[in-house]
C-alpha cells in the first residue's frame, strides 16, 4: 500500500529529474485551484505565500490571533545550509551524510539528499526578503557550529532566527494577502478533514471566538501544523502546540510515520517543579562555546547540592567534561540524542547538579577568559538574558544549569517523495510529516525543512496532482461537509457534557508523566507495556470524571483542550504501541534491552531498518502496521560513532 514515489535514477539527479517529470498547471489555469494550508508557521507561511504568488487560490487558516505567533517563531540557534562558506570541507553530499548518519539511518535517501540541494536556496530566498543573518566584520554572512557536524554551515541571526525567518516568510504571505490571492482564517482551529471520493476536498474548523463550526472547501489540503511534543505535557513548545489536525487527518485515513521517534533536546532549563506548564530551551548553539560537566564524585556533587560547597570551589581536575573526555572528535557537540542520554546517565549516576540534582552544567569560563564576555554578549546576549530572567542566576558569573526535555518530533504523516500522505490531495509539510530526519534531527534541521518543504518543494508537487483534476470547482453542497461538519459538532457537544471533579489540565500532566517516564529518553519493554495500560485507564477517566466549562458559542479555552488532550490520549497509546513494536535502539529512541558494551544505541538492521507507518482502524481497535522498508545505495550502514 505505501508507495514512496522515490524516482529512480543517481542520487544527486533524482530531485532534477523528478521535478521535470511532474504535470505542470499552466498559469491561467492556476487560478481555478483553490488550496487550504494549515498553520502559518515556516512550512505554512512559505508555503501559502509561494501558491500565492505561482497564481492558485489559498485560504490559509491558524489558531493564533496572527500567524507572526507560530511556534517556529521561538527557533534560536540557526538554519543549516551547504553552502561552504568557510571553506571548511562542507558539500550537499556532507550535509546529507551528517543527516542521514544523525538520523541514525532511519530515513530516506532521496528525501534528505533533496533538502541538502535545497539548503542553499533557503538563504538567497531569506537574503532577499531581508533576513538579518549575522555576518562577519567583512560584511559576509557568519556561520557556526551545531550538534553532529564537523564544518560550521549554521547561519544564524543572534539567537532569534526562528523570529527572524518567520518576519521573513510572514512579509511574503502578507504581501499575497494584499493581493487577495490569500485569505487568512486567523483564530480558527481545524477539527476534521472532509474527504470526497477519497480524496481530501476540505476542513471543518471551529471560530475560535464565536465557536462557530464551519466548512472550508479546497481542490488541496496542505497540513503545517508542527509536531506533538506537547504528549508529554511539559515541552519546549508553546503551550498551544498540539497533534488535533494532523490526528483527526489520522483517522480519515492518512498513515501516522514512526510515532515513538522523539527528540529530547539536552539543553533546556531544568524542571523547577509541578506548577510548571511548559519549560525553555537554551540554544544549541551555546555548546559551541559552552563546556558541559559534573563533579567527578557523587560525595563532591552532594556536598554541591546542599551547599556545603560553592561551584567555584569544585576544582579543574575535580570536574568532568564527559562529553569530551567521551566523544572527542565531536566534544560538545554530539548529536542530541547522545548528548542527552549522557546527561541522564550522569544524574542517575548521582552526580546531578543543582537543588533538585537533575541538571549538568554548561559552562562558559573558558570562552569568556578566550574572546572577553563583551564577545559572548554579541553571541549569545539574549539567550544569557532569558536565562537570568527566569533562573535569577547569572550565567556570565556561574555556569548554566541544564537537562533535556521534550523538543521536537520526527515522526508524523506518512508522506511520499511529493509529500503527499495516504489521502490523496492532502499533503503534510515541515515537522508534521515524518519524512527528513530518521530517528534524530540534527540541530539546525528543522527550520530547514519546514522552508524547503513550503519554498521550493510543495509549489512543484502539488501542481502534479492538480493537473490531474477538473477544473470544477469543489462542491461545497456535496453531503460529506454537512455529515463531517455534524460529526465535529456532536465531538463538541460530547466535551461539553463532561461535568466531573478532574479539570482537563490534570488528565494532561498525568499523561505527561506517563510518557516521560516510560516513553521517555529510556524505554524498556515491562514500562511500556505498563504504560499501555496506564494511557487506556487515563483514557477512561478523561471520559467519566474531567470537566469542561463553559460553551461552545464563546472564546473557550477550557473546550480547546479538551479536544487537544483526547487526541494526545489516543496518539499516546500510539506511540507506546510502536516503541513496543520497534524493537531496537535507533537515534532518540532508546530500548534499554538494545544498547552497545558502552551504553550507545545498537540499532537492528535486519529486522527493523523499515518506516513504521500505522493505519486507523476505528475508535479502541488496534492499529494496523505498514512497512516501507528503507533502501541504503549511498552510505553504508555503520554503528555511528561520534568519538
Amino acid at each position: 500500500m505505501l508507495d514512496s514515489k522515490v524516482p529512480a535514477g543517481p542520487l544527486a539527479e533524482k530531485w532534477s529529474k523528478h521535478k521535470f517529470n511532474l504535470k505542470l498547471v499552466n498559469p491561467a489555469n492556476k487560478r481555478k485551484y483553490t488550496i487550504i494550508v494549515v498553520g502559518t508557521g515556516l512550512a505554512g507561511s512559505s508555503a501559502a505565500a509561494s501558491l500565492a504568488e505561482l497564481g492558485y487560490n489559498v485560504k490559509a487558516f491558524c489558531y493564533q490571533d496572527s500567524p507572526r505567533r507560530a511556534h517556529s517563531i521561538a527557533a534560536q540557534g540557526g538554519i543549516n545550509a551547504a553552502k561552504n562558506y568557510q571553506n571548511d570541507g562542507d558539500s550537499v553530499f556532507r550535509l546529507f551524510y551528517d543527516t542521514i548518519k544523525g538520523g541514525d539511518y532511519r530515513a530516506r535517501e532521496a528525501n534528505v539528499h533533496r533538502l541538502a540541494e535545497v539548503s542553499v536556496n533557503i538563504i538567497d530566498q531569506c537574503v532577499a526578503q531581508g533576513v538579518p543573518f549575522a555576518r562577519e566584520y567583512g560584511g559576509l554572512l557568519d556561520n557556526r557550529s551545531f550538534g553532529g557536524a564537523q564544518v560550521s554551515r549554521t547561519f544564524y541571526a543572534r539567537g532569534q532566527t526562528g523570529q527572524q525567518l518567520l518576519l521573513g516568510a510572514y512579509s511574503a504571505l502578507n504581501r499575497q494577502i494584499n493581493n487577495g490571492k490569500v485569505k487568512m482564517y486567523n483564530r480558527h482551529e481545524m477539527l476534521d478533514l472532509v474527504t470526497i471520493d477519497g480524496h481530501a476536498r476540505g476542513i471543518i474548523t471551529r471560530n475560535m471566538v464565536t465557536g462557530a463550526i464551519e466548512s472550508h472547501e479546497g481542490h488541496a489540503v496542505l497540513l503545517c501544523t508542527g509536531g506533538y511534543g506537547n504528549v508529554f505535557f511539559l515541552s519546549t513548545n508553546a503551550m498551544g502546540c498540539n497533534v488535533t489536525a494532523a490526528w483527526r487527518a489520522h483517522k480519515r485515513g492518512a498513515f501516522f510515520g514512526n510515532p515513538c521517534y522523539t527528540q529530547i533536546h539536552p539543553t533546556c532549563i531544568p524542571v523547577t517543579g509541578d506548577h510548571q506548564s511548559k519549560l525553555t530551551l537554551m540554544s544549541e548553539s551555546l555548546r559551541n562555546d559552552g563546556r558541559v560537566w559534573v563533579p567527578k564524585t557523587v560525595e563532591l556533587a552532594q556536598k554541591l547540592r546542599k551547599g556545603e560547597l560553592k561551584i567555584s570551589d569544585i576544582k579543574e581536575a575535580d570536574r568532568d567534561y564527559y562529553l569530551e573526555r567521551k566523544y572527542p572528535s565531536f566534544g560538545n557537540l554530539v548529536p542530541r540524542d547522545v548528548a542527552s542520554r549522557n546527561a541522564k546517565e550522569v544524574v542517575d549516576e548521582g552526580r546531578g547538579v543543582g537543588a533538585s540534582g537533575i541538571a549538568v552544567f554548561l559552562d562558559f569560563e573558558d570562552a569568556i577568559k578566550r574572546l572577553g564576555e563583551d564577545a559572548v554578549r554579541a553571541k549569545y546576549g539574549n539567550l544569557f538574558d532569558m536565562y537570568y530572567q527566569i533562573t535569577d542566576e547569572n550565567p556570565y558569573k556561574q555556569p548554566m544549569r541544564i537537562y533535556p526535555a521534550v523538543h521536537y518530533t520526527m515522526g508524523g504523516l506518512w508522506v511520499d517523495y511529493n509529500l503527499m500522505t495516504t489521502v490523496p490531495g492532502l499533503y503534510a509539510l515541515g515537522e508534521c510529516n515524518f519524512s527528513d530526519h530518521g530517528a534524530n534531527r540534527l540541530g539546525a534541521s528543522a527550520l530547514m525543512q519546514g522552508l524547503a518543504d513550503g519554498y521550493f518543494v510543495i509549489p512543484y508537487t502539488v501542481g502534479d496532482y492538480l493537473a490531474g483534476l477538473g477544473f470544477d470547482p469543489v462542491d461545497k453542497n456535496h453531503p460529506n461537509f454537512e455529515k463531517t461538519r455534524k460529526q465535529v459538532e456532536d465531538n463538541v457537544h460530547k466535551l461539553l457534557s463532561l461535568k466531573g471533579s478532574k479539570t482537563v489540565d490534570d488528565i494532561h500532566k498525568k499523561l505527561g508523566h506517563i510518557m516521560w517516564e516510560y516513553c521517555g529518553m529510556a524505554r524498556n519493554e515491562a514500562g511500556l507495556i505498563k504504560a499501555k495500560g496506564l494511557i487506556q485507564a487515563l483514557k477512561k477517566e478523561f471520559w467519566s470524571d474531567v470537566t469542561v466549562l463553559g460553551e461552545n458559542e464563546e472564546m473557550n479555552q477550557s473546550l480547546e483542550k479538551a479536544g487537544r488532550v483526547a487526541d494526545f490520549l489516543e496518539l499516546g497509546e500510539l506511540m507506546v504501541d510502536d516503541a513496543l513494536n520497534r524493537r531496537e535502539s535507533c537515534g532518540g529512541h532508546f530500548r534499554e534491552e538494545s544498547q552497545t558494551d558502552e551504553g550507545e544505541a545498537k540499532r537492528d538492521d535486519e529486522n527493523f531498518r523499515y518506516v513504521a507507518a500505522w493505519e486507523y482502524q476505528g475508535e479502541d481497535q488496534p492499529e494496523t502496521l505498514h512497512k516501507e522498508a528503507l533502501e541504503f545505495e549511498n552510505v553504508k550502514l555503520t554503528q555511528r560513532s561520534y568519538k
